[in-house]
């Protein structure tokens, strides 16, 4: 088994376990690898090194892992990107995220303002939505 790193053509990155780089090709070829966060068929291989698990008792070497607060901080960093990349529709934000789940208006990444109703309305509506810290210099 090799778990490889995968990019979809609205770059959402995700990581995939295949038998062999050839199965990954099959399965893409016949239309069965899809993006995890939108469904994008139009998935692409990134560079990496693959783990290669050769047996029940290998497993990448622990020391080589990054500390929960180093993987905090790049998750918060990747948050404050895809952020950045979005449209501000500012206190319509619950609004527009409705119409957008609901095909009233384009798909499109969005940011914005909500209080804790609005989030918890979304969510029961099955409405992604994400809380993303503020940046350092925003923070009062």
């Amino acid at each position: 088994m090799i778990v490889l790193d995968l990019c979809c053509d609205r770059d959402h990155h995700f990581e995939a376990w295949f038998a062999s780089g050839e199965a990954f090709e099959g399965q893409l070829a016949a239309g069965l690898v899809s993006c995890p966060h939108c469904g994008s068929q139009e998935v692409r291989r990134l560079p990496s090194a693959p783990y290669v698990q050769t047996s029940s008792h290998s497993a990448p070497a622990a020391s080589t892992a990054p500390s929960p607060q180093t993987i905090a901080t790049r998750l918060i960093d990747a948050l404050r990107s895809a952020a950045e990349k979005s449209e501000d529709v500012g206190e319509r934000f619950a609004e527009e995220a409705r119409r957008i789940h609901y095909g009233d208006s384009e798909e499109r990444a969005i940011r914005g303002k909500a209080d804790r109703k609005e989030v918890i309305e979304l969510i029961e509506e099955g409405i992604p939505v994400l809380p993303v810290p503020p940046d350092k210099d925003d923070m009062h």
